[in-house]
């Protein structure tokens, strides 16, 4: 952790400007939350008007302290909080959270305002935190220049998860939610209009605390990608998940691309693409932040995904298989062995198979869990532990149920929820320590997102050659012509079409016998970079006659639309199984970014497309591609042969170099379409256009 940001989290001393005698008041709980909650360092309230407050001394100005504070809090507002920003940086703060709004939130006054607020700090060498925010709160050391009630709602206690939030009001509720699942929170930070301290920034601080096993974040933007890149490394190091809410859009990811690949790598496909590549999971709200906790927290790492199923009833026996498949967690086939001895601890009429459907023999026998979870323990197909238990009333020892399940737990590591929606069922498996939901979508998406988030956490980095930045012919426009960008593409390895660029009939009919018949004649030129709208693309041509025609036909509508007449392509007509689009661009957040998915003309009307950011694999590509709708396709339909998917995904890797190396000279790349054969028969690209960059 910085010095400068420990002089937030961990500092020596905070003075409160706008101090209030009143704890329920902004400038009144701050200090009364640090008095409260053990804050070892010193409080020095600032009101000119009170001698002294909450039984504290009160300055009448940071001049008058004995000493420059770590931290000051500016509770006052208006130009009085500009005035105070002023004074701390003066003063030699090293920290300031300004809580008054009225700045970059009101339009582009109130911006101008703010940035003058952070030049003056960092002039001074001092941070801002701010404005428009709710403040900073670190329990474990008692620092809390913030003022949530529901700090007064919920009591806190100290534990392990951090929250860093752009909104007050999304760490509050996520800290609600925690505090009400039972499980402490150290950290609660929320970084308001981020003038100067940005999420990125603090996520970067609390992923070094040790004692945080959680990090949870609510971002409206992400101001700075490669520093929260850098904290997802480095937490991933460190085994610590990180779990994102992503709401809104950045104002630089809205700017609509002129290229396909702009429109179809929309900037929240781009954030997924981003959290994704990094490791961190994406989730809807706080609510499923705080679902998902606890499990994280019980340290559970699973090998796998498959899912043993334990219940007093056949009928959540069924459900949970149909669940499973929902949530892509497959039922373990237990051994032969396992089932045997599973089978020797039931009752004959009950079902070994998993689901296991112990029945309501349980009522009898309370100790039916304790015999069947060790049996199961050590069938190295076991992952995932469901156990759902739908009812369970008088004459049940559901104390005993949560006693066997948490000893199984401590023994094996191994993860087990509970599905139990009776507040008498849940609550002994809770104080055990056993995390159980009210019914078992909640508790096996739970499982469902450990297995996938565990799995990314693990994923091996990949890492791409330095590679050379392609020669870009010499020019003013903005695209480079067909035959250039299939010229470039090919100089990286791409494969591309066989094809001649032709500057007269005769040179177009020579072309059409090298490359044979049929062809294709289609107008080249930077100006024009959507030929097919203005009927500047043929199809099977057949004769050298044919093609001299296209040509002047061709020609003649180039100088009619004042279109630079660069040439017309003579190209082999190619044929493959489907067509496929590749695109990458410089997302103006996140950098370079790739895309791929289902091609030709309707590829903006259909966008099954997916967005991967580099380096990645062909593996990973492969992997993407089988997550849009056209996936059931790749392996072959209806007689159809499946396709060559590592050829396209090749394709996609090679884009992807080629955009990193020319390192901002090309600005997006669309290769539409990839004409993709019969497995082990190639890709090819048949059309390409490559926008300069700059």
């Amino acid at each position: 952790m910085s010095d400068l940001l420990e002089s937030a989290l961990n500092p020596r001393s905070v003075a409160v400007i706008g101090a209030s005698e009143n704890i329920h008041k902004i400038g009144g709980r701050p200090i009364h939350y640090m008095r409260q909650h053990g804050f070892g360092g010193r409080i020095y309230p600032i009101n000119p008007a009170r001698e002294e407050v909450q039984g504290l001394k009160s300055y009448a100005s940071l001049a008058a302290l004995p000493e420059a504070p770590d931290l000051a809090m500016v509770v006052v507002g208006g130009e009085k909080a500009v005035e105070a920003v002023a004074q701390c940086a003066a003063r030699g703060v090293k920290s300031a959270v300004v809580v008054a709004s009225g700045f970059g939130e009101t339009g582009e006054a109130g911006r101008a305002v703010q940035r003058a607020m952070v030049d003056t700090a960092r002039a001074a060498g001092m941070r801002l935190y701010g404005p428009n925010t709710q403040g900073l709160a670190n329990f474990g050391t008692g620092a809390i220049a913030g003022f949530s009630t529901m700090f007064v709602e919920v009591p806190p206690a100290d534990g392990p998860v951090g929250i860093v939030s752009q909104s007050g009001g999304m760490s509050a509720m996520a800290y609600g939610l925690l505090r009400g699942r039972g499980l402490g929170v150290r950290h609660v930070h929320a970084t308001g209009n981020e003038a100067d301290i940005t999420v990125s920034d603090l996520a970067w601080a609390v992923a070094h605390d040790p004692d945080v096993k959680l990090l949870l974040l609510y971002l409206e933007n992400i101001a700075d990608p490669e520093l929260l890149a850098r904290t997802a490394a480095y937490a991933r190091e460190r085994d610590l998940p990180i779990i994102a809410v992503k709401a809104g859009r950045s104002e630089s990811g809205q700017k609509a691309a002129s290229s396909h690949t702009g429109s179809l790598a929309n900037e929240d496909r781009t954030v997924d693409a981003f959290f994704r590549h990094h490791g961190i999971w994406r989730v809807r709200d706080p609510h499923a932040q705080a679902l998902a906790a606890e499990a994280y927290l019980k340290g559970w790492r699973p090998e796998g995904r498959r899912l043993v199923i334990i219940s007093n009833s056949g009928a959540s026996c069924v459900m949970g298989a149909d669940a499973s498949e929902e949530f892509a967690l497959p039922l373990a086939e237990l051994a032969p062995a396992t089932r045997a001895e599973v089978a020797s601890r039931l009752p004959g009429f009950a079902t070994a198979e998993n689901p296991i459907d112990i029945t309501a023999a349980l009522l009898s026998n309370s100790g039916l869990f304790g015999d069947v979870l060790p049996a199961v323990a050590q069938d190295p197909a076991a992952d995932l532990f469901l156990i759902n238990i739908p009812v369970a009333g008088a004459g049940y020892d559901v104390e005993a149920f949560a006693r066997d399940t948490a000893a199984f737990e401590r023994s094996t590591g191994k993860p087990v929820v509970v599905a139990a929606w009776q507040d008498s069922v849940a609550a002994p498996f809770r104080a055990q320590g056993i995390p159980t939901y009210a019914n078992e979508n909640d508790a096996l998406g739970t499982l469902a997102q450990l297995a996938s988030h565990t799995a990314l956490m693990r994923k091996p980095v990949v890492a791409w050659p330095a590679g050379t930045a392609p020669a870009l012919p010499a020019g003013e426009g903005r695209f480079l012509n067909e035959a250039q960008s299939l010229a470039v593409l090919a100089a990286a390895g791409v494969p591309v079409v066989a094809h001649r660029l032709c500057r007269s009939a005769q040179q177009a009919a020579e072309a059409l016998a090298a490359v044979g018949a049929p062809a294709v004649v289609k107008a080249c030129s930077g100006d024009v970079p959507h030929k097919s709208e203005h009927g500047l693309v043929a199809l099977n041509v057949a004769t050298a006659a044919d093609a001299a025609a296209l040509f002047e036909r061709q020609w003649a509508k180039l100088a009619e639309l004042g279109a630079a007449q660069e040439g017309v392509i003579v190209a082999a007509m190619r044929r493959g199984q489907r067509e496929f689009m590749v695109g990458a661009r410089i997302d103006p957040v996140f950098g370079p970014v790739v895309v791929v998915g289902d091609g030709g003309k309707y590829v903006e009307a259909l966008q099954d497309v997916a967005v991967l950011l580099p380096p990645f694999a062909t593996a990973d590509v492969t992997g993407a591609l089988r997550t849009l709708r056209i996936a059931p396709l790749l392996e072959g339909v209806r007689g159809d042969p499946p396709l060559d998917v590592d050829a396209l995904a090749a394709v996609a890797v090679a884009v992807g170099q080629l955009i990193v190396a020319a390192g901002g000279a090309i600005a997006s790349i669309d290769v539409n379409p990839v004409l993709v054969a019969a497995r082990g028969e190639g890709a090819v690209v048949v059309d390409a256009l490559i926008e300069r960059g700059g």
